[in-house]
Order: C-alpha cells, then structure tokens, then sequence
C-alpha cells in the first residue's frame, strides 16, 4: 500500500482537480460520506445521537461541515464548534457551511476561553466527537485556545473520530505538534498518509481506514511516490513459491558467521529462524573452540569451525578459510554474538569487501563498522544492515534520541548515502533502500522488546533472500513475518513474558496464514 506525504497529496487533490476536472465539491463530499460510514459502522442506531463536530477553518473543517449535514439527515442530534471565525471560511468549506446555515444548523464559534467554558457542557455529555480542526497542511505548534481544546477533549472517555489525520500530528513526519486529538478510529482520504504510521504519531490515530473518494486511480503514477506501508497483499506478491520437484538446494545456502564466548546464544537464534522460514541449507561458520555448542543445539546445520587460537573469538588467520566457504553459498549473514574483540573487525571488513553474494549484517557486525564505514563503499554486493536505534546511532555518531526524532528520514538518508539497505528496527520498522523508496512495517508489539529477537530477524531476512526473494522484499518479508510472529504469540500469552525463542517457533505458523 503506497503513502503519501502531506505535499504530495495536495498535489494529487490539485491534478485531480485542475487536471482531470473533478470539483473539490466532489472530493469533499465523498470525504464526509467516507467518515459517516464508519460512524454508521461503530454505532447501531445514529438517530438520537449526540455528535459533537469541531471544525477548523480550513477543508478539514469543510468536510465536517459536510459529516455534519449528514449525520443530521439521518437523525442525529449535531453540534458543530467552528474553531475559527466564520468570516475566515472560504471556497468548498464556506459551501458546505452556507448549507448548514440554510438547514438551520448552527455553526458555533469558539474564539476565546469563555467560548470555550460555555461549549465544554456540550462536548462532554455527546456520544461522538468528530475532529475535523486541522488537516494534513499544518505546521507549527498548535495555537493555545485549540490545545486547550484537544487537551479537554482528550481527558473525557468520549469517542474520537479523526477527519484525515488527528488535529495536531505532522503528516510527514509523525512528529506531535505541541498536542494532539487522540482517536480511536482515523479515516483518511485518498492515500494513506506517512506520518499516521510511526511514532509518536501512530499512538494517537486509533483504528486507521483508508477511504476512496474518487481520485483516479492513475492520478497518482504523475507523482513519484517512494513511501509504502507493508501488509498482507504486499507480502503475499512477493514471498517466494515453493515447488513439488525441489530438494534442499532449491531454498539456498546461507553462511552465518557468529559466536563468542558466552554469546552462542544469538547465532543458535539466527540459525533456528533462518531454518523455520523455510532455507534449505545452513552453515554456521563459529569460533573452533566453541563448535560443540552449535552441534548440539543447531542439529540441522553444518558447523565451520574458524580459527580462534582457543579464546573464543575468532582470528585473521581464517580469513581464507572463510573465502572458500563463501564461494559456494548464496547469502553471507554476520555478527549475532559476534562481538567486537580481537580480529573480528578485519574478517568483517574482509568479508565486506571479498563478497561475491548478498550481506545480511546485525549486531556486532554492524558496531564493527561503525568503527570504519568507508568500508561500505568497497562492497560490490547488496548489503543490508539491520541497526536498532543505538547502533543507528553509532553508524551516524549521534544519539539515539536523535535518530528516534525522525526515523524514516535518518533511514532514507543513510541507505542513500551509503547504498545500502537499512532495516531501522522498532516499533514501526522502517525499510530504507538506496533509491529512496521506504517501507514501514505495522505489524509487532511490545512483548517483542526483549533480547534476542533482533537475531531472529536477520536469519529470517537472510533465509527469504537465500530462497529467492530480491534483496529488499527479503527484508520485507523478514520485518512483516517477525513482527507478526509477535503478534500471534501475544493472542495467547499477553505481551508480557515473550521470548525470542517464541518467535522461532511461531515462524512457520504465519508464512502459512497468509499463503492461504
């Protein structure tokens, strides 16, 4: 499903417009009837209702003008709250106010604190409140009579339908501007908008539906649209089939290079997965002296030992063994338990620069380049790194918090740069590629913030590609399924107490949910 930014889907309502003739009057109808439906959906009977509709000055606040005329055709009890003066309406929205004016609706406007004092008795006893004061164009803080008033709408247990996007998010970045409506349902037009799905924005918005209002479909091939969310028909085109004739070779061979005295764990996690999403053949390639561990827990892999001069860690004098095993595989995934010791930063940085196949890069592999990321530059193959915020934040030499401002930006930026793909994870993983484009994952839930899930998935990423997946839809497929797997296991056991090793075995059960 394609996002848009606020700027591109003012320019997709201008072409529609201007371009293809459709009136405004049109798109702002089929808005409000868009919004009503869903309030149909969620109440049983409209007549008798108490709906209350803030409006703002601009067509958020034409399109409830229009909500409101309806839901009063259809028996509700409506008060509308113009947050602006009445003067100030123009075009499509002062059409649709002039009409409310003609049916003998009255348009109420708050202007000060007492406006706002007298309308609060009427706010708080209705059954609905329709937010429709700001569209997708705002920027800046919010003014303080309007925060005022979202403040008191948002400690009342009142529902909250949002028009478009709830008053008070940047539709771009996601970012709160000051304050926000906080919605249980979010209906918004035409395309979906970037900002309604990350963080912080994404706790406000409720239930988000995306609603066709009569934009053609074409409109949109005019404008170079780079922003997608994933969801089940984009992971359904491209999972890779499966085939009666095949064998083991048919799902490819994937080499992962992991392990460090006491840190065996991440690899056996990385290995499980990549097995469970369905690769044919694994080889884990581990320091000498610690090849028993993998033996007995990963029975169904091939174990390399590399040399480690008995410490644990593995040293430059496997360098080479590493290039003849990496000559016969189709995916190279490294630094699950890796660590940062020793040698391991010249065998990465020589794996980094020698590989012939896709490199899927985690955890310490990721902080060894950190340390020197020219070394990017010298790849001839597609490289994803898969940073959470913290080592996004060593890559960048930065903050965590930095990078958690502005997600999609920081990833879009980084895999520009660098040419790589950027798996940010988090809640709302963010898939960056070189040219641009952005994938934002919706599925995951808290129970999935805890150690080792990380490691999952990037043997998922790295076994999706090894089956035949481009580079990117690997990691597509990887972020989806991952956070799905945790979506599953919180049915039944909360979000609380899950473990990585939950989602390994949950891996099989949801590629089959959704190739049904």
């Amino acid at each position: 499903m394609i996002a848009v930014t606020p700027a591109q889907m003012a320019g997709i309502d201008n072409f529609a417009i201007t371009e293809m003739g459709i009136p405004g009057m049109v798109l702002m109808e089929n808005a409000a009837l868009s919004v009503v439906k869903e309030i149909e959906k969620d109440i049983d009977c409209i007549e008798g209702k108490r709906i209350c509709l803030l409006a703002g000055k601009g067509n958020n606040g034409g399109d409830a003008f229009a909500i409101a005329r309806h839901l009063y055709n259809k028996g509700a009890k409506v008060l509308v709250f113009l947050l602006a003066k009445k003067t100030e309406i123009k075009g499509d929205a002062k059409t649709n106010l002039d009409i409310l004016g003609k049916m003998g609706i009255e348009v109420i406007e708050i202007l000060d604190i007492r406006d706002l004092n007298d309308a609060k008795k009427y706010i708080s006893h209705s059954h609905l409140i329709v937010d429709g004061i700001f569209g997708t164009g705002i920027k800046g803080n919010i003014p303080y009579l309007i925060s005022q008033t979202i403040n008191f709408i948002n400690e009342k247990d009142i529902p909250v339908i949002s028009v478009d996007i709830p008053s008070g998010i940047n539709g771009e970045t996601g970012e709160i501007l000051g304050t926000c409506i906080k919605a249980y349902k979010t209906v918004t037009f035409g395309y979906a908008k970037v900002g309604l799905f990350v963080h912080p924005a994404a706790q406000y918005t409720g239930e988000t539906v995306v609603a066709d209002i009569g934009i053609p479909k074409n409109v949109v091939d005019k404008f170079d649209i780079k922003n997608y969310i994933i969801d089940d028909e984009t992971v359904r085109k491209i999972i890779p089939k499966r085939y009666s004739d095949s064998n083991k070779g048919s799902y490819g061979k994937l080499l992962l290079l992991t392990g460090s005295r006491g840190m065996t764990g991440a690899g056996c996690l990385a290995g499980k997965a990549a097995l469970r999403s369905g690769l044919g053949l694994l080889y884990l390639g581990v320091p000498a002296s610690l090849t028993n561990v993998y033996d007995s827990i990963l029975i169904e892999s091939v174990t390399l030992p590399l040399e480690d001069d008995d410490t644990g860690y593995i040293t430059k004098g496997c360098i080479e063994s590493l290039k003849e095993y990496m000559a016969g595989v189709d995916v190279i995934a490294l630094g699950p338990g890796l660590s940062t010791k020793g040698d391991v930063g010249d065998v990465v940085f020589s794996i980094v620069e020698n590989s012939k196949v896709p490199l899927v890069i985690d955890a310490d592999g990721i902080n060894v380049i950190s340390k020197n990321i020219e070394v990017l530059k010298k790849s001839n193959v597609p490289v994803v790194l898969t940073p959470h915020p913290g080592e996004m934040a060593r890559l960048l030499g930065t903050s965590p918090e930095e990078v958690q401002k502005n997600r999609i930006n920081v990833a879009r930026d980084f895999s520009r740069k660098w040419n790589v793909i950027t798996v940010l994870k988090g809640s709302r993983t963010i898939v960056a590629l070189p040219d641009g484009s952005i994938y934002i994952n919706t599925t995951g839930n808290s129970g999935m913030a805890t150690g080792g899930t990380g490691d999952v998935l990037t043997g998922m990423i790295a076994s999706f590609i090894c089956q035949g997946a481009k580079v990117h839809e690997g990691a597509i497929l990887g972020v989806y399924f991952h956070g799905l797997c945790g979506d599953n296991i919180a049915k039944t056991k909360g979000e609380y107490g899950i473990i990585a090793g939950d989602l390994v075995e949950e891996i099989p059960y949801v590629i089959k949910s959704r190739l049904m």
